[in-house]
């Protein structure tokens, strides 16, 4: 069954919120599987750099997309020892032509979110991936508030996540998830 892996670090619950409502979208498609994997679950390389554990649910997903908070305008530190983590991987071009998205949460309207998106796109290509867009115009009922194209955006308040981000971004998140798994179905069956 195609997968579809969102691999994603958050401190407080809000980036989170933003995850589960991407796996929540894709998996609406039918046929679609998905993973939801916290950087803090996935074990640490072993001293000759192999990865194992859930890592394996990463190199079997036909998608990745990856999310984490925009921490003075770029990843966030747990996030990218995540990404310098998986140089093994690059290193064989292990995730080469799969599918890949990107996602981000902060509590600015923008602080940057931009460049995050670009660092997560520009961590993709490195990997020899296949970027998927956000492909969602911005509408009056929330849909796309922020505006992205190159990934999704979110922003949470200082509340608790289950207040924020508010429900325009999640609602968001769950159609960008859908886009996703109708890119794999078309990518996987060779409609593309």
């Amino acid at each position: 069954m195609p997968t579809v892996a969102v691999v994603y670090h958050s401190e407080f619950g809000h980036t989170r919120v933003i995850a589960e409502a991407i796996a929540r979208g894709a998996s609406v498609i039918e046929g679609i599987d998905t993973r939801l994997i916290s950087v803090s679950d996935l074990p640490v390389p072993s001293p000759d750099g192999s990865l194992t554990g859930t890592w394996n649910d990463l190199n079997s997903a036909d998608a990745i997309v990856f999310g984490c908070p925009t921490y003075m305008g770029s990843v966030s530190a747990k996030f990218k020892v995540f990404m310098e983590s998986s140089s093994a991987i690059w290193g064989t071009q292990g995730w080469k032509d799969k599918l890949a998205a990107g996602f981000t949460n902060a509590g600015g309207l923008s602080g940057d979110k931009v460049n995050c998106l670009i660092d997560l796109a520009l961590f993709a290509a490195q990997h020899s991936m296949i970027w998927v867009s956000q492909g969602l115009f911005y509408d009056a009922t929330g849909i796309n508030r922020m505006g992205s194209w190159l990934g999704m955006q979110a922003q949470s308040e200082n509340a608790p996540p289950s207040e924020t981000p508010p429900q325009e971004d999640r609602r968001t998140a769950e159609l960008f998830g859908g886009r996703i798994g109708d890119a794999v179905i078309r990518w996987v069956r060779g409609a593309h």
